[in-house]
């Protein structure tokens, strides 16, 4: 088994990280202080091909394969999370389902400018009772004629204040609980359509999430995805995919965690000497530094189940679960080792700890996680 870099994936992250020297962390604060949306940040991934950087060239995409998207995922996050996140709700959630399920027509259509860049997309599943529980759903699509017209509201949906297409989950039939779901591509223009306030967030503040009116939407049914009652199935597929997208985020902003510690040990005196000198503080970057790379095994493993076309559920909610809670253990321990300095807000370290928090609730909880997981051996 091998565990190194290709030649290819190394210059990936190379190219990555000096895209997020040059352009993401000079902004990163300021777009968690002002909660604003990185929108130039994102024009410019775009025309570096990554935003479809695992879909076929054909479609729009770079040809790369998931391993690399991945690293793209890590490394943005390692300098903005909120940056990273944007790109991995368009590129798992959204475009993963139309490349998956999507006919010819609608690959073309839709699949091809969110894979340029020339939109973004949404994952619009989630509803204010209906979490975990897709069959609590209340969102309706009611079949008139040649169209379907979509009543309900959606919450928590990143993406949705910029979005040019969302993937809407909604009900066709309510008897049949979770295979009652079915999947519709709604352009964000399509009237009936209503994005509400942008939430306010504890963390990766740059992100933009919102809820999702829909109130006599009428959409044309060759905008179905995939077939009626296939919904659910298309929803647990792509979540499976955007958990090792979620993963490298919290990879990411583990990795940034302990190099901000590793740089402050070496930087800090007390007692004449600098904190990293002091064993409570070397065994606390061991820990960390430990934590980080099984996080990363389990990430880049995932990934490589994804590209051999093998099973990947159980490894995405491994590293998902790992990832996610590792991320929250090791900012806790950024702030501990840095001290008052790092309870300031304008310091990375709290920043990351604010943002280290989603990984373990969204595409599926650390709880949901163990489900998965669980249910994967007893089988």
């Amino acid at each position: 088994m091998n565990f190194n870099l290709t030649e290819e994936h190394q210059l990936i992250r190379s190219g990555v990280r000096e895209f997020c020297e040059k352009y993401v962390d000079p902004i990163a604060e300021m777009t968690d202080s002002e909660a604003k949306f990185p929108a130039e940040n994102i024009k410019r991934l775009a025309e570096q091909d990554w935003l479809g950087i695992p879909y076929p060239v054909e479609y729009g995409g770079a040809g790369a394969d998931y391993l690399s998207y991945t690293i793209v995922v890590e490394e943005l996050s390692r300098a903005c999370a909120a940056t990273g996140f944007t790109l991995e709700v368009h590129t798992s959630l959204a475009c993963f389902p139309l490349f998956k399920f999507g006919s010819e027509e609608q690959k073309k259509k839709y699949l091809v400018p969110l894979c340029k860049g020339e939109m973004l997309g949404a994952f619009a599943l989630t509803e204010p009772g209906a979490g975990t529980d897709a069959a609590a759903s209340t969102t309706m699509a009611e079949s008139v004629g040649d169209h379907y017209v979509l009543n309900g509201s959606k919450i928590f949906i990143s993406n949705a204040p910029v979005a040019g297409v969302i993937i809407v989950f909604a009900m066709t039939d309510k008897s049949k609980g979770t295979k009652g779901i079915s999947a519709f591509i709604v352009p964000a223009d399509t009237p009936g359509l209503v994005i509400g306030k942008h939430l306010n967030k504890m963390g990766i503040r740059g992100a933009l999430t919102s809820e999702v009116l829909l109130k006599d939407c009428r959409i044309p049914k060759e905008n179905l995805l995939g077939g009626e009652g296939q919904g659910f199935k298309i929803a647990m597929m792509t979540l499976d995919g955007g958990r090792i997208g979620i993963a490298a985020q919290a990879l990411g902003i583990a990795q940034a965690a302990l190099d901000e510690s590793i740089k402050y040990a070496k930087e800090r005196v007390q007692f004449g000497k600098p904190i990293g000198t002091f064993q409570a503080i070397q065994w606390m970057l061991a820990n960390m530094a430990t934590d980080v790379e099984a996080s990363r095994f389990l990430t880049y493993h995932a990934a490589w189940c994804y590209d051999q076309g093998s099973s990947y559920s159980k490894e995405a909610a491994m590293a998902k679960l790992f990832a996610s809670e590792a991320a929250s253990r090791q900012t806790d321990r950024a702030i501990q080792l840095h001290g008052g300095i790092g309870y300031i807000k304008g310091t990375k370290v709290e920043r990351l700890y604010r943002d280290a928090k989603i990984t373990e609730i969204y595409e599926g909880t650390s709880e949901v996680m163990r489900m998965v997981i669980a249910g994967s051996l007893l089988r």
